[in-house]
């Protein structure tokens, strides 16, 4: 698999500068192979949010090429992206929960967007919140749950309509150790369905809970490669256990 593969999602020399200040990303080139997953570490400040903006099409680079499951989304038309974002799942920092909706609405909303029926949505939307441990919270709203109960609430909205590509801004960062290992079984779980999983994350003892994942570290906006994962595609491997 090589740089312009129609299913992945290519960065070419890419640069990303907020007004007159120096780059917050340089020359960032890469590969994200369909199916993986990759975690994103690097210090405070240096670049992981910017890159995920990028990834998640908050932001437009300030030079350079992206191209995402064979599209270049620099030039996509604006009417094009709110069909193209629903095909990514994202996990934000501050979670981003629509206030006056309750548990079960904000997981359902990707759904609804979708055009999923009422009566088909009711049983996904019931397991992924019992899934997370919300099965006691379904009516709640956002002002009343706790920064971890709101965090699983924002992953099971990112995950519920299955995406191609989920990106997920330090998940884990609310919630005690057993949850967080929970959640990262689930996204190892989507990433088996064929999803490609990019979590940024400064708990380097994360990395060793997903043997099969790749790291790309940034420093000071500029892409290390550690597992060699940005230039190779992932070696082929058998059924996880």
């Amino acid at each position: 698999m090589s740089i312009g593969d129609g299913e992945g999602v290519t960065f070419d020399n890419v640069g990303l500068r907020y007004g007159q200040g120096r780059e917050a990303l340089s020359d960032v080139s890469f590969t994200l192979h369909p199916g993986s997953f990759y975690f994103l570490t690097g210090a405070s400040g240096a670049g992981k949010t910017s890159l995920l903006k990028l990834l998640y099409l908050a932001q437009r680079p300030s030079r350079g090429a992206i191209r995402m499951f064979g599209t270049d989304v620099i030039t996509l038309p604006r009417d094009r992206l709110p069909a193209f974002r629903r095909r990514l799942g994202v996990v934000f920092q501050d979670f981003r929960l629509v206030p006056h909706l309750s548990a079960f609405d904000n997981v359902a909303l990707p759904l609804r967007v979708s055009g999923v029926r009422e009566s088909d949505l009711v049983k996904p939307v019931t397991d992924m919140l019992d899934w997370v441990g919300l099965a006691d919270r379904h009516n709640a709203r956002p002002a009343t749950l706790s920064g971890g109960e709101q965090q699983r609430v924002a992953i099971a909205r990112a995950v519920i309509a299955r995406p191609d590509m989920l990106v997920a801004d330090e998940p884990t960062g609310n919630v005690d150790p057993e949850m967080a290992l929970k959640l990262l079984r689930l996204f190892e779980s989507l990433n088996r369905l064929g999803t490609t999983v990019i979590v940024a994350t400064h708990d380097v003892h994360l990395l060793k809970k997903v043997p099969e994942s790749l790291i790309m570290r940034l420093d000071k906006g500029r892409l290390h490669d550690p597992t060699g994962a940005l230039r190779y595609p992932p070696k082929a491997s058998g059924p996880r256990a």
